[in-house]
């Protein structure tokens, strides 16, 4: 969540800093590895050749993700307020799910958001919790809904959180992948700064026989918007897919290094 200091934020420095540009344009994603008319990620983007999918088990977090689904090809990112996400060639999908009204659904929001869907649908209540910012400790589904488990009070818990909680808070509650090897689905890249930070969430993985990985990577941002799937600013043969590597990992609206890998 990136909201406490967007009013910092003016065009120029965005443009500067965190490469918050339109330059994805002249990286157009690989057709051939989009089947336009599909609703998922597993179905909507097939592996480039010499890669095989990671299989998720059924009932997992990764499968949970593969398996999102999808807004009709070219369907533009929405903010909260029903206006269009201006700079549309960073994405190549948007994933299907409500984000509410309210300035509230931003990037750390967005990773936080599916982690406790994946739980609510499996019904594990007891398992959903994340930090607030202000002190470091956790705020728990089960205190909050008091045994009340319908959607519009799971809704309502995430929306408290997603106001007392961000990407720094986030940050300190996830573990470090120290391997980038060891990456996994539902992993993230995330980066703690002062006076902002930015996290993208790993939604899809696949694998060559040498052992070398490459992600899908999905995003929210500022002012609240729907989840999108990203488009890779430096490969267009690959893109959407990322190259898994050490170093630094450019996404067309932030700056990651093979450091900033966490998990919950």
């Amino acid at each position: 969540m990136c909201r406490l200091f967007f009013f910092i934020l003016s065009a120029s420095f965005c443009f500067a800093i965190t490469g918050c540009t339109n330059f994805a344009a002249d990286n157009p994603v690989n057709e051939k590895l989009v089947v336009k008319t599909e609703n998922t990620i597993i179905s909507r983007f097939k592996v480039p050749d010499g890669y095989t999918r990671k299989v998720n088990t059924e009932n997992s977090f990764g499968y949970y993700l593969q398996h999102l689904p999808l807004k009709d090809f070219s369907t533009e990112v929405k903010y909260y307020d029903g206006r269009i996400k201006k700079n549309n060639n960073v994405y190549v999908s948007v994933v299907d799910l409500a984000i509410g009204t309210k300035n509230l659904h931003e990037c750390a929001d967005a990773v936080m958001r599916l982690k406790a869907e994946w739980l609510f649908k499996h019904k594990r209540f007891s398992e959903i919790h994340f930090n607030f910012l202000s002190d470091g400790k956790p705020r728990y589904y089960n205190d909050y809904v008091k045994g009340d488990n319908s959607y519009k009070k799971f809704w309502s818990y995430l929306e408290n959180v997603f106001a007392f909680a961000n990407t720094a808070s986030l940050h300190d509650e996830m573990k470090k992948v120290d391997d980038i090897n060891d990456l996994l689905p539902g992993d993230v890249l995330i980066e703690k700064k002062n006076p902002y930070g930015h996290v993208v969430i790993v939604v899809d993985m696949a694998e060559n026989e040498k052992g070398e990985k490459i992600v899908l990577l999905a995003q929210s941002y500022m002012p609240a918007q729907e989840i999108q799937i990203l488009v890779n600013p430096n490969d267009s043969e690959l893109s959407p897919w990322y190259h898994l590597k050490e170093g630094d990992i450019v996404t067309p609206e932030w700056y990651f290094t093979s450091e900033n890998h966490r998990r919950f």
